[in-house]
């Protein structure tokens, strides 16, 4: 199985690392080509408007939206939660497939990070998360289900293929995330 991540800042590294230990072949994602032959994607942390810039630079806004449309797999952690949300609090959403509205940075600034272990619907284990500059999820659609939360607030969210979480799990090396969303594929 081919397991993408997109490549164009942010952790990503982490991401394709994550994938190769659980079995997968981890690909790059810098182009519509490199999507096309991914059965999966990775949305990394990073920071979510420059990650937005080169989206749209590299055409890849498109091609993504296309792809998780015919169902596939997509995780986005931390900046990859708010590129991937329909309402970010103000900002002009990029990819707007998970019907959620988010607030940037809300869990407060880099000398706020925190680790925290958090327990997830259908993972049979506590994954551990680093929130550092994350979001904050403040309204949920309809067809979004929380699967996690943290002192009362939804820091994973499912979408019928599409996952996102306010944490980066791949900073700690944590793989049950990133199996669950290849047990979708």
């Amino acid at each position: 199985m081919k397991a993408g991540v997109l490549a164009l800042q942010g952790d990503f590294r982490e991401h394709a690392r994550v994938f190769a230990e659980l079995g997968a072949s981890p690909v790059e994602v810098r182009t519509p080509e490199d999507l096309s032959r991914v059965d999966a994607l990775a949305i990394p942390g990073g920071e979510s408007t420059t990650i937005s810039k080169l989206a749209r630079s590299a055409e890849l806004v498109g091609p993504i939206v296309e792809r998780a449309s015919e169902g596939m797999p997509i995780l986005g952690t931390c900046a990859g939660m708010i590129v991937m949300a329909k309402r970010v609090i103000g900002l002009e959403p990029l990819l707007g497939l998970v019907d959620v509205t988010v607030r940037r940075n809300a869990y407060g600034r880099q000398v706020d990070s925190f680790e925290a272990d958090v327990d997830i619907e259908g993972v049979d284990h506590q994954v551990r998360g680093v929130f550092i500059r994350a979001p904050v999820v403040e309204d949920v659609g309809a067809d979004v289900r929380a699967i996690a939360s943290l002192d009362g607030r939804p820091v994973v969210l499912e979408q019928g293929s599409l996952i996102v979480a306010s944490f980066h799990p791949e900073l700690v090396g944590e793989t049950r995330l990133h199996e669950y969303l290849l047990g979708k594929v």
